[in-house]
């Protein structure tokens, strides 16, 4: 051996390390697979449901054309709703007639198979989201198909399915503006309601973080409580109609009491504070009523609460009443309003404990601020209906309503 050679040792063997390589893609061969499935059973469903689950096609790695196959009767191209080069077959969800009775049974078969396989609901999801985000590459039909078959999947609990992953594809710009969305959840919230009532399809909206954003189904130009009202009933959706005109009235009513809040925290002059009030019943038609039982909340919720300290409380509350009297009695201008405002102080009177033993003493300032007549205490004392700490009120009220009554004797 020369110098120059390096040294072996004899008998041994080099191993390389073995790699898993991956076995390229090919979804055609499942495609083509499922749809002759579908073909070796003329489309009965239960029967295709059987040969697919003893099968041993690979799912976990072709799921989303699998819900191809199961939509559109094929693969479709990458990105888009056209089909794919392949062997298609006539059974597809696209294929038959837009009504609930006849795509009921393709959910149904879906329900089986991810029993089977539930990994599959991501895929599922996928497609689904990929569909609706192409909702103007379908003819109106099979929009109409696709939004019963949405309707159907919630309404029959697919397992694992979330609604907001579904329903965010919906808003995009462009769906919207051609009234795409409006119709595809016109028929969604019409096949829904048929199994599930409106506190169901509300929760799913919530779910769906949809709850807020019905107005935004519509485009811009249709976009007001007008036009929901005039669409939803005209479909026969009057009790979305309700929900959405008393949704939209708790939210006026909450930007409203957001607003005084604010005005009196920073004490405003009490006229742009009256001006404010009047300007939001104008813009929202907010009833008198509600202003009134408003207003009090805000006025008492800004007072400054002692912890014990009795008088305190009750100098607080006293001294809040004189501040704000004129805003007060500019919006209860009838005896009605004034009996709800009695009504509000009789119920934060008896549910609050450091506010108990002040009802007299509030009713006492409200009347000497012009806010309540003597016939409005009058009535409340002899013929009030709210059983809320009445008893006790009443008797603690009695001086009072004595001297009104002697007052009035006398004149």
């Amino acid at each position: 051996m020369s110098s120059k050679e390096r040294p072996t040792l004899g008998g041994t063997r080099i191993k390389t390390r073995k790699r898993n390589i991956a076995a390229p893609l090919d979804p055609a061969a499942f495609s083509d697979a499922v749809v002759q499935i579908y073909l070796d059973n003329a489309g009965d469903l239960e029967l295709v449901a059987k040969s697919i689950e003893s099968s041993d096609l690979n799912f976990s790695r072709y799921g989303d054309t699998f819900f191809e196959v199961v939509f559109t009767g094929g693969r479709t191209q990458p990105g888009t709703t056209k089909p794919e080069e392949g062997d298609r077959h006539p059974y597809s969800i696209l294929d038959y007639e837009p009504t609930r009775e006849v795509i009921l049974p393709f959910v149904l078969y879906i329900q089986k198979i991810l029993r089977r396989r539930p990994f599959l609901i991501k895929n599922l999801e996928n497609v689904m989201r990929r569909f609706l985000q192409s909702l103007e590459l379908f003819e109106d039909n099979e929009r109409k198909k696709l939004a019963i078959f949405t309707a159907l999947t919630f309404s029959q609990k697919l397992s694992g399915l979330p609604p907001e992953t579904v329903f965010q594809p919906l808003l995009k710009g462009n769906l919207v503006a051609k009234g795409l969305v409006l119709s595809f959840m016109t028929d969604f919230f019409k096949v829904y309601l048929v199994d599930n009532n409106l506190d169901d399809l509300i929760a799913l909206l919530k779910r769906g973080k949809m709850e807020d954003n019905l107005l935004e189904f519509f485009p811009s130009a249709k976009r007001s409580a007008e036009g929901f009202s005039e669409h939803f009933t005209k479909e026969g959706l009057v009790a979305l109609v309700e929900y959405n005109e008393k949704k939209m009235f708790e939210v006026k009513l909450k930007e409203m009491k957001t607003t005084l809040t604010s005005q009196i925290a920073e004490e405003r002059d009490i006229s742009e504070v009256i001006e404010t009030v009047k300007q939001s019943v104008k813009d929202a038609k907010l009833p008198d009523i509600e202003i009134v039982r408003i207003l009090w909340d805000v006025l008492m919720d800004a007072v400054q609460w002692s912890g014990k300290n009795q008088q305190q409380n009750a100098n607080a509350a006293l001294r809040q009443v004189k501040t704000w009297a004129q805003l007060l009695s500019t919006f209860c201008t009838n005896g009605k309003l004034e009996l709800e405002l009695i009504y509000k102080v009789q119920i934060q009177c008896y549910e609050d404990a450091k506010l108990m033993k002040l009802f007299p003493e509030i009713v006492r300032s409200l009347y000497d601020q012009d806010v309540l007549a003597e016939d409005t205490i009058l009535l409340w004392f002899r013929k009030g209906v709210n059983p809320k700490g009445r008893q006790t009120f009443v008797k603690a009220l009695e001086p009072f309503v004595k001297w009104l009554e002697e007052a009035e004797e006398e004149e």
